[in-house]
């Protein structure tokens, strides 16, 4: 029997994670055994459950590494443990019964397909718009339907954000970008083009995963017919700080190693931009992408 081991962070999101959990006890998995680990990534609180899951381990850090170290962390634990499959998942989320089952059947279904991605919707009362919403299309908003990337501008982009699913993208298919949300990988890829890249440490490392991945021969698919529910920005804030500082330097360091050449030098141009007229932490990231201030960089450094 081939094994799952589903891989989650939790950063002081403690109630998020016990959600998920409990979701997660009600997933079919037929035809192949589950394993959770979650990895508290250096909570303010001791993570603590008041509930016993069967199969579930959790790694407790010191300190906060991030989205990349959290998830590589448990990455690397997972396929100690023998993980046929990983599913690395966001914990301020819920999945469908079926989510697993019909990633692994579109998994098995192509001995190229190395990265299978649900829809995605927000969850319920978690629309950016919510009041253009009538109250039976909340929760059937679209998240993610399948991605890209715009190589012109170096940013993913999620197809169908925004928009009420009324079937438009129900074709499983492939697609050029899979959110690091919930990506369900064999564990040959991760083998063969490793794990998160660490410079990133929050935002991009997706993307950047995804083209190694797409480099190094396999297709990513997108399946409708598993499904997810996502809590935006549950631990960072929407428009926060955080997200001007490490979504500005990831930016420069995604786009200059993989970006065409005139996106290479339109970024060039934004950057002096950024530091001429930028706010206060896209300055900050732009001087420590020069710099070479990588993982948490001068992000949480006093100034």
């Amino acid at each position: 029997m081939k094994k799952l081991i589903v891989v989650t962070v939790s950063y002081n999101t403690s109630e998020d994670t016990k959600a998920f959990l409990k979701a997660l006890e009600k997933v079919h998995t037929p035809n192949f055994s589950l394993e959770t680990i979650v990895v508290d990534n250096g909570s303010e609180k001791v993570f603590a459950l008041d509930h016993t899951y069967k199969n579930l381990k959790i790694i407790r850090l010191e300190t906060n590494t991030g989205f990349t170290g959290g998830y590589n962390i448990g990455i690397k634990k997972a396929l100690e443990r023998g993980a046929d499959y990983l599913l690395i998942v966001n914990n301020d989320t819920i999945m469908d019964q079926d989510l697993c089952k019909n990633l692994i059947a579109v998994l098995e279904s192509d001995m190229q397909i190395g990265v299978a991605a649900p829809k995605i919707y927000f969850a319920k009362g978690n629309e950016f718009h919510k009041d253009r919403y009538k109250t039976e299309e909340l929760g059937k908003v679209f998240w993610y339907a399948g991605g890209s990337i715009d190589w012109a501008n170096v940013q993913s982009i999620h197809r169908g954000v925004d928009e009420v699913d009324h079937g438009q993208y129900d074709n499983t298919e492939q697609v050029d970008f899979v959110t690091g949300c919930c990506m369900m990988i064999k564990r040959e890829v991760l083998e063969k083009v490793g794990f998160f890249d660490e410079r990133y440490f929050l935002y991009y490392e997706d993307a950047d995963l995804n083209v190694r991945i797409k480099r190094a021969g396999y297709k990513l698919s997108y399946v409708p017919d598993a499904k997810l529910w996502h809590v935006n920005a549950a631990s960072s804030g929407s428009g926060s700080s955080l997200h001007d500082y490490f979504l500005t330097r990831n930016q420069m360091l995604f786009g200059m190693s993989y970006a065409p050449l005139r996106s290479k030098i339109a970024l060039l141009k934004q950057s002096v931009r950024f530091l001429l007229n930028g706010r206060p932490k896209q300055k900050q990231g732009i001087r420590d992408f020069y710099l070479g201030k990588f993982g948490k960089g001068t992000f949480f450094e006093k100034k």
